[in-house]
């Protein structure tokens, strides 16, 4: 149960005044359902206005607030995209368009009647020969002094919402702030200039102030740390189960290939892990195609070998069902038993699983969420793999760890490569293996950059492609953002390229995007996988763990508009048989200097962890700081300059807390429980409870 000092912060907006059933949909579109949202919903930048007596005073691309009289409505034609104009004259006879489209000219009519002088506050443009300001910011009966603060707060909106309603929300949600007891140690406060934690959140919403956005951010970045702590120290404290293999089972793989040292390194940094009495918590960073499915195997057969069962969680179906094939293929020569299990499992399928699991005749078992649930029951679950592990929160691996008899071990795995300096961010609780080699005999994959105007020429490309056997993917780009949404966009796109190129192609041709229902989107995937379809158009939904390697030619539309990390798992998704495979780039007119390093940077090199470290120094973070499509949220408050500044102190501080007052005790540990709340982390303070 929430403390009750936070149930001010955690009431819905709509206790807030003109916060009605119109504006909740705005609302929940930017996660904005409680009072604390609003508090934490900073300005994205602050805009600063001159006051001018007319407009011979104003520059043009200037912030301004001036008294204006309209002259003249001119309404759009019928049929018409234009915008909605008033011609307004300032005290000197100088005309100024005031200009709305959209559904946002509805009000002009009567906020500015003809004859009757108002004051317009927005930026002023010029459109052809004629003075304009679209869209202005205010429009108010009295003078410039009754506008309010000439310097006002930017913030992100959502259709149906505005600027002074969004900052009225805030003002009444700071209104409501309660008094909460300090959680960052004193003298780190006064060494750092810090304001109060409220004190902070006013000042963050009123002005520029650095100190005020810093401390907000090392609050969000020692509650991370210390949730990560949390479970990190659970692990410990929960007993669990030393698990030392013979040997016997993974003498008798066959595999096609010979382990890197990056795979033998790892496989034996897991296996003395497990073979400790602590719940191993270990995160295998693999490159694409590095070898990780290779030492989960190794890892479940150690358990297998130690009379125990493992489990293997992956985020899809469809990557599910490759894991499955692929592990059942490698293990069919040691005996082991392995098993699927998906949501889509029913009736006497379903119950024959469950049974094998019950009675210890299932050794490894693969699946989706479904494997977790509360009717599925082990015999023995001794360790835990979790693929993609960002798109899994912390409550979903522990209902997992809790099917054990006593605390399994848990590998956790990802092809994304992260820069060491996020490591901490993301993964502070676990200890990290990197698979940084790639197997011998991988082929180079060819990577060219090509205009988009040459489309013709790359669809000629693709047709010899396809009629010589071979099969491919076109990935399309984020058009843009639609009620801030980018998949609405990413689907649309990849829609019409599926029906210019099905025209062009046939029966040959499948569409997979993350709208398409479970069967459909599957029976696509199957239909390209076995070769009976020869071209996949999809969105970047197949940007991890789909394993075609009769698939050779990867094309991404504008490519400029995607990250480098993006771009790499990507291409990974061609080079993964043994003939030659290229990945075309198709870029846009227009690129800005950090677009033409990017693409620059794709063709020079496939290491994929030089390349999350480029990403970070060239993109600033974005998705790299942890934006996850389930699980934990990505850092709201704290940015990229300011995790690589303050995390170190924010983790080592956390540490000391734990370590210092024993599992948050004290009066300062107290209070950082509330912090645990204040950013989502309940589940942290739910462990403390044993809950």
């Amino acid at each position: 149960m929430r403390p009750e000092a936070l149930n001010p912060l955690f009431a819905e907006v709509q206790t807030l005044e003109g916060v009605g059933p119109k504006l909740m949909k705005p609302l929940e579109k930017l996660g904005l359902t409680r009072v604390k949202d609003l508090a934490y919903h900073l300005p994205e930048r602050f805009v600063s206005r001159r006051a001018i007596a007319d407009l011979d005073e104003g520059a043009e691309g200037e912030q301004v607030i001036v008294a204006l009289t309209p002259v003249e409505h001119r309404a759009t034609r019928p049929g018409s995209r234009g915008p909605y104009r008033v011609l307004a004259q300032d005290a000197a006879g100088n005309i100024c368009a005031l200009a709305w489209f959209g559904k946002a000219a509805y009000g002009a009519k009567k906020l500015l009647p003809v004859g009757e002088k108002r004051w317009i506050a927005g930026r002023l443009d010029r459109y052809g020969d004629m003075l304009q300001i679209v869209h202005p910011d205010h429009i108010e009966v009295e003078s410039a002094a009754h506008m309010g603060r000439l310097s006002e707060p930017v913030y992100r909106l959502s259709e149906g919402l505005t600027q002074p309603r969004i900052a009225d929300f805030a003002a009444q949600a700071l209104g409501r702030l309660p008094e909460l007891p300090e959680w960052i140690e004193p003298g780190q406060l006064e060494r750092a200039g810090w304001p109060a934690w409220r004190e902070a959140l006013k000042l963050a919403h009123e002005n520029t102030e650095a100190k005020a956005r810093d401390r907000l951010a090392y609050d969000e970045l020692l509650a991370n740390s210390l949730a990560l702590l949390l479970v990190k120290a659970e692990g410990r404290r929960r007993k669990g189960q030393a698990l030392v293999g013979d040997g016997s089972l993974r003498a008798k793989l066959q595999l096609p290939f010979g382990l890197t040292g990056a795979q033998k390194r790892s496989i034996a940094e897991i296996e003395g892990d497990m073979a400790q009495e602590a719940p191993m918590l270990r995160l295998l960073q693999g490159d694409v195609g590095a070898g990780k499915t290779v030492v989960a195997l190794e890892a479940m057969l150690i358990a297998v070998e130690a009379g125990r069962q493992a489990a293997l969680l992956a985020p899809t179906e469809i990557l599910a069902r490759q894991h499955f094939e692929t592990l059942r293929r490698l293990a069919a020569p040691t005996g082991a038993e392995v098993a699927l299990l998906t949501g889509r499992a029913k009736g006497r399928e379903r119950e024959s699983i469950l049974i094998g699991l019950l009675d210890g005749s299932i050794d490894i078992l693969v699946g989706t969420h479904a494997i977790f649930q509360d009717t599925v029951a082990y015999r023995d679950l001794g360790l835990v793999v979790i693929d993609e592990q960002h798109r899994f929160g912390v409550a979903q691996r522990l209902a997992l760890a809790a099917k054990g008899r006593r605390a399994p071990h848990t590998l956790a795995m990802t092809a994304t490569p992260i820069p060491r300096s996020l490591t901490l961010a993301q993964y502070g609780e676990m200890d990290v293996s990197r698979l940084d080699e790639l197997p011998p005999g991988r082929q180079a994959i060819d990577t060219r950059v090509i205009p988009q105007e040459r489309m013709d020429e790359v669809v000629e490309g693709l047709a010899r492609h396809l009629a010589g056997g071979q099969q491919a993917y076109w990935v399309c780009p984020m058009v843009r953002e639609v009620d801030g949404n980018w998949e609405v966009a990413d689907i649309a796109a990849a829609e019409a390229r599926f029906a210019a190129l099905k025209e062009r192609f046939g029966e040959d041709v499948v569409l997979v995007h993350g709208q398409l229902r479970p069967e459909v989107k599957d029976a696509n995937m199957e239909r390209f996988a076995s070769g009976r379809a020869k071209l996949l158009v999809a969105t970047t939904v197949i940007e991890v763990g789909v394993d075609v390697p009769a698939a050779t030619l990867m094309v991404i539309e504008q490519a400029e508009r995607f990250g480098l990390a993006q771009l790499h798992q990507l291409r990974g998704r061609v080079g993964r048989g043994a003939e030659k495979s290229v990945c075309l780039l198709l870029r846009g007119g227009e690129l800005s200097e950090t677009g033409r390093a990017r693409l620059a940077l794709m063709r020079e090199t496939q290491d994929g962890f030089r390349i999350a470290e480029e990403d970070l120094a060239l993109r600033g973070g974005g998705e790299l700081l942890g934006t996850r499509q389930s699980g934990e949220a990505a850092f709201r408050i704290a940015d990229l300059e300011q995790v690589q500044r303050l995390l170190p102190a924010a983790h080592a501080d956390a540490r000391l807390l734990m370590e210092r007052d024993g599992g948050l005790t004290s009066p300062r540990g107290e209070a950082a429980r509330l912090l645990l709340y204040l950013f989502e982390r309940d589940w942290g303070v739910q462990l403390l409870r044993g809950g």
